[in-house]
């Protein structure tokens, strides 16, 4: 189960993005999707969360066209971490986090035990308790980033998307977080298919890298199968030396400078 993407074509006006595009995300993996920006990388967020529909092929998720799921039920098995979140209102951090559970409650119906339970639960894990009783409005980006990240793991989905979702944050809280986004792999049985710009993080969290050049597949695989230099190469177009930690157990991206030889 999980997705099955067949020769899917999407197109924004008359710019092609993808073209007979083909990929496979199985249940219980934690991957990682790279590549140049305009690539396709958010766009395919945007098809797996059914917000565009393919302009040709078949999409399935879990054997059945995405089509066929309510905006309701594909809530209570999806959820997404955006880059950037904006909300202009006054709500409590704890009423952001709530929304989680909107997807799991009957219409104008308030939260029970169980959502409350669960709500306390997130905002304890992602440290973002101490900000429970403030107003979104007055977080920093980095401190709303984190509440987002705390209302998709209060939606309790088996499918977690991440759209950049660490761009804003510094390194603890961005290895914190991912952490909790792994263990919901490794101990649940979860799915997180997670965009990155940062190659060495995307390394470290993942079972499997898709390389996009160009909105299509370069190369798909184990991370130390794909984060290859010629790989990096070809797709980013940028020198780079590949080395094995043999602590984290990974191979690690050293970039080179593009102008140290320059006057």
């Amino acid at each position: 189960m999980g997705y099955v993407l067949n020769e899917i074509c999407f197109a924004y006006d008359q710019k092609q993005v993808f073209d007979k595009l083909a990929i496979t995300f199985k249940k219980g993996l934690f991957y990682g999707i790279l590549g140049p920006n305009g690539c396709g990388k958010t766009t395919l967020l945007d098809l797996l969360l059914n917000y565009h529909r393919p302009n040709k092929g078949t999409l399935l998720f879990n054997g059945k066209s995405i089509d066929t799921y309510s905006r309701q039920t594909l809530s209570q098995k999806i959820a997404l971490v955006p880059q950037d979140f904006e909300i202009r209102f006054p709500f409590l951090v704890e009423e952001i986090v709530m929304m989680g559970r909107y997807p799991h409650l009957p219409r104008f119906a308030r939260p029970r035990m169980v959502d409350i339970t669960k709500v306390n639960q997130v905002l304890d894990k992602t440290g973002t308790w101490q900000l429970k009783n403030r107003m979104v409005t007055e977080l920093s980006k980095g401190e709303k980033q984190r509440v987002v990240f705390a209302r998709a793991l209060a939606q309790d989905t088996d499918m977690l998307l991440l759209d950049e979702a660490t761009a804003n944050l510094d390194i603890e809280h961005s290895l914190h977080l991912l952490e909790l986004a792994k263990k919901g792999v490794t101990q649940s049985g979860k799915t997180v298919i997670a965009v990155f710009h940062d190659i060495n993080l995307a390394a470290l969290f993942c079972d499997e890298i898709v390389l996009m050049e160009k909105g299509k597949i370069f190369a798909m695989g184990q991370v130390n199968d794909v984060l290859t230099s010629e790989n990096i190469k070809s797709v980013f177009h940028v020198d780079a030396n590949i080395r094995y930690d043999t602590e984290i157990k990974t191979n690690h991206v050293m970039f080179k400078r593009m102008y140290e030889n320059d006057n």
